[in-house]
């Protein structure tokens, strides 16, 4: 579906942009692969490994809303992946955090309006369900957005979605790559916030498979949620440093002990794929009925059980350490 089509990406220099850039000039033939970012270092070096001719780099950021609007002229499918992760800093720092995920998230889908885009898929967090540090709220807040957004499209073909997974594998920031500089450093043990703290787990590949997939699933309107597996940190660190002790240095501030992707709050809207939920509107879209539980591929869910909730901490699929240490080499490679 993207031979001969134009694909925008926000933060196209993040780990995931590169990635899915790699997916698509290897699985397709794009007319245009456009990377928007405000960070002119990270393009440079992005362009010395990505130069094939479909390739464009715009510098930006999603908090212009004019320049957010001329970069998606004659754009066919946006891939929103600009954001401000980090929790602490976003505890540290609210307001920035808020113009760049609340205000940029509308100005995505103000621009993507006005371009009559195809499609937009917004990444997501699991912090943002039944979130209690800043940076969930926010990304609660743009999901609440780019749902919310297909109301306004009137005649337009436009229409939006969102994929919302965990802790992604070898990430920038993430812990994987925290634990291996320690080491690296000569670490005498490895910090864990608690020893009883788990998290979902996803490579970078999954995560780049599950939202091109989204593409052809969507009707518009949907949170879309990867079935994965979780790893306790105790555990991920001793795949890590088998022979390194661990020492308990407390939550960070805004950390939650377990994450959440389908809120139990939400189970009466959560339907049950075989590879996958899917989290259907709570408003109504006053142009089209849409049934959720058949997807627009054809793929047929069912609801889940009231109180439904999938939760990292009582997630019925647990990786092991040596199944950690197979993952991680095999994400990371």
């Amino acid at each position: 579906m993207f031979d001969d089509k134009t694909i925008l990406i926000t933060g196209g220099t993040g780990s995931f942009g590169k990635k899915y850039v790699t997916t698509l000039l290897e699985r397709y033939k794009p007319r245009k692969i456009i990377v928007f970012s405000r960070d002119e270092l990270k393009q440079f070096e992005m362009q010395q490994t990505f130069n094939a001719p479909c390739m464009r780099y715009l510098i930006g950021d999603v908090r212009d809303r004019d320049r957010m609007v001329m970069a998606m002229e004659n754009v066919d499918y946006v891939i929103h992946a600009a954001a401000l992760k980090q929790v602490p800093a976003a505890e540290y720092n609210p307001m920035e955090c808020i113009k760049t995920n609340i205000d940029g998230a509308q100005n995505v889908i103000h621009a993507a309006l006005v371009n009559n885009v195809r499609q937009v898929i917004a990444l997501s967090t699991d912090k943002a369900a039944n979130p209690i540090n800043l940076y969930g709220a926010t990304k609660l807040a743009s999901d609440k957005l780019f749902v919310a957004a297909n109301n306004m499209v009137g005649s337009k073909r436009t229409r939006f979605a969102v994929t919302r997974y965990g802790n992604v594998v070898g990430s920038r920031g993430s812990v994987v790559p925290f634990f291996e500089k320690l080491l690296t450093d000569g670490a005498g043990s490895l910090p864990i916030t608690d020893d009883k703290m788990t998290r979902f787990w996803i490579s970078l590949q999954q995560g780049v498979d599950f939202v091109l997939t989204n593409f052809e699933r969507m009707h518009g309107g949907e949170i879309f949620v990867p079935k994965i597996p979780s790893v306790r940190i105790p555990d991920l660190a001793r795949a890590i440093a088998p022979k390194l002790d661990q020492h308990v240095v407390g939550i960070r501030p805004g950390e939650k002990l377990h994450e959440i992707m389908c809120p139990a709050d939400d189970s009466h809207l959560t339907i049950e794929f075989d590879s996958h939920y899917v989290i259907s509107p709570t408003i109504t879209f006053f142009d089209r009925e849409t049934s959720f539980d058949v997807s627009a591929n054809g793929e047929k869910g069912q609801p889940v059980e009231q109180g439904f909730e999938y939760n990292s901490g009582s997630n019925d699929h647990f990786l092991t350490v040596d199944e950690i240490v197979a993952f991680n080499r095999t994400a990371m490679a």
